[in-house]
């Protein structure tokens, strides 16, 4: 009887640990910042919204599978929503690259493609009013950012925070006004 106990217990314990599931790994679109600027003075930027496709807009990372299959990592996450990472990172860009303007920004993202091993892809419209101008001039443009990506979920979430860099280094420069008008799409 007390063989047959050990050998249920051991078995029992062998299959929860066969149970275990790996631990959930969260990634931001925050890049670490070494020396970011100063942000006093009369910056205020306001995003009026932000939308994403549905196909991503879930906490689970979604990345593209052969030419047309979607695979979602059941361990690897946004630290946020999607939306709210692009919120944040957005913001704090902005603030970086902008410290005396006052901005209201709209992004309307078609596309968020990542794809490990190749590229971090966002195609986004935008809509651009600078609120420290007595017009509060209205732009709206459209960029389409590509990065490179290595293979891992890490250097794919490096290449999104380098997309996002970049969208709001156009948007800043569109903002400067010194072309009245949209940069070219990078």
């Amino acid at each position: 009887m007390a063989l047959s106990l050990k050998i249920t217990l051991v078995t029992a314990l062998l299959l929860l640990t066969a149970c275990r599931s790996d631990p959930i790994q969260f990634h931001t679109l925050m890049p670490t910042q070494l020396g970011t600027q100063s942000r006093a003075g009369a910056a205020e930027i306001q995003i009026e919204g932000i939308s994403v496709p549905p196909q991503v807009d879930r906490p689970q990372i979604v990345i593209r599978q052969g030419n047309s299959g979607l695979a979602i990592l059941e361990t690897e996450w946004w630290a946020a929503s999607l939306v709210d990472e692009l919120r944040s990172a957005m913001v704090d860009q902005l603030l970086n690259t902008n410290p005396q303007r006052k901005l209201s920004v709209r992004l309307d993202v078609q596309r968020f493609d990542s794809i490990p091993g190749q590229y971090a892809l966002i195609d986004v419209k935008w809509r651009l009013r600078n609120l420290g101008e007595s017009d509060a001039t209205l732009l709206t443009c459209r960029s389409t950012l590509q990065t490179p990506s290595g293979p891992s979920i890490d250097e794919l979430v490096v290449a999104h925070q380098n997309n996002v860099k970049r969208l709001a280094a156009a948007i800043s420069q569109a903002a400067g006004g010194a072309s009245r008008g949209c940069p070219s799409s990078q």
